[in-house]
Formats: structure tokens, C-alpha cells, sequence
């Protein structure tokens, strides 16, 4: 399974690396999984929350096996993030196409809240950030306080460092358990779940 992780000015940085690392170390010990780093146009660097700038690998794909979004700056209207990207709608509306192309869809934190405009998380149960669960209430989704959830095409994980859990869960469902337990032994990483 190739991972695209669709970045945007203000992403979270653990968000989105978090899970590279764990997808490049899967990739390492099996040809089952691999990941990269994309954009919703073509862009030079993307800078992140706290200021970290990536060179992104390319664009998003037409049909990615999986796509993951993360989270940042929904709580913050005046910083680049995804309050601004859900705006904007035009991730939201990349996302509901990749989706109906065929697209698994996941995401970390309030990554969950562009899922949910573009209409994928509508009956289903889904995890996001404690900050935004009253956002998620007054949307009418399915709230569940737990690390992660996984609801086969869509998966979505709560806060920030559980991006290392949906992480490691989707390596075990693709890869197997050993090759997750290996990742995480590698980055002493104490498994959640």
C-alpha cells in the first residue's frame, strides 16, 4: 500500500511524520507499504505549526490507496491550518473525490474535521482531537473517545500522538503484526492498543 500524506501550511508536525516514519520503517522490512509526502498543488515547501519547512515529494495522486490528512490549527482562525483549509473547501472536496475513486481515507487529530466537510465521516463513527469534540457534536458525527478508529475505508486517530497508533495499526492490518511490533520496538514506541 503506497501512503500519500496530504500536507498544507499549518499541518501539526507530529501529525504527518509521525506516521511517515513509522510507513518508511514498515517499507524498509517489506515492499507491502511505503509513503510519501504530497500537496494539493505543486509548491516548493510546505511550513508547518511550529515552523518546520518540508519539500514535498509531489502532488496527490488521482487515486491514492490511502490518503492521510493530518491536523493543526483548527482552534486558531488567524494561522494558515486546517480551520483555513475547511474554509476553503478545497481539500474537503479532494478528499470526497479521492473517496469515491476508491481512496481509504485516514487522519490524525483535527485532520478528522476535513474528512468531516467533505462529507465522509456522515454515518460513521469517527475520532478527533479533544479540542474539537463539541465541533464534532454540533455536526451531528459519531464521536468516539478512543486512540483511534478504524471503519475500513475511513480511519481517523484522536490527538496528536496517536498518529503513532493508526499508524502502527494500519502497518499490522497491511503488514502483519510482526512488522508493526518490529517498527515499534525500533521506535520505543509502547504500543496503545
Amino acid at each position: 500500500m503506497d501512503v500519500e500524506i496530504l500536507l498544507f501550511d499549518g499541518y501539526d508536525e507530529l501529525d504527518a511524520i509521525g506516521p511517515y516514519e513509522v510507513f518508511r520503517l514498515a517499507g524498509a522490512r517489506t515492499d507491502s507499504i511505503d509513503a510519501s509526502l504530497v500537496t494539493l498543488e505543486p509548491t516548493d515547501v510546505i511550513e508547518a505549526r511550529s515552523g518546520l519547512r518540508v519539500q514535498p515529494d509531489g502532488v496527490v495522486s488521482e487515486r491514492p490507496e490511502m490518503l492521510l490528512v493530518p491536523g493543526g490549527g483548527w482552534s486558531d482562525r488567524d494561522s494558515p491550518g486546517v480551520r483555513r483549509e475547511y474554509e476553503r473547501g478545497e481539500i474537503p472536496d479532494a478528499l470526497a473525490d479521492r473517496f469515491d475513486s476508491g481512496t481509504t481515507l485516514a487522519s490524525v487529530c483535527t485532520g478528522s474535521l476535513l474528512l468531516a466537510a467533505s462529507g465522509v465521516l456522515e454515518g460513521r463513527p469517527a475520532a478527533t482531537h479533544h479540542t474539537a469534540h463539541d465541533d464534532f457534536r454540533e455536526m451531528g458525527i459519531d464521536l468516539r473517545e478512543e486512540r483511534f478508529v478504524d471503519d475500513g475505508r475511513v480511519l481517523t486517530a484522536s490527538g496528536i500522538t496517536s498518529g503513532f497508533d493508526l499508524a502502527l495499526h494500519i502497518v499490522e492490518r497491511e503488514c502483519g503484526e510482526a512488522v508493526a511490533d518490529a517498527v515499534a520496538r525500533e521506535l520505543e514506541y509502547e504500543r496503545a492498543i
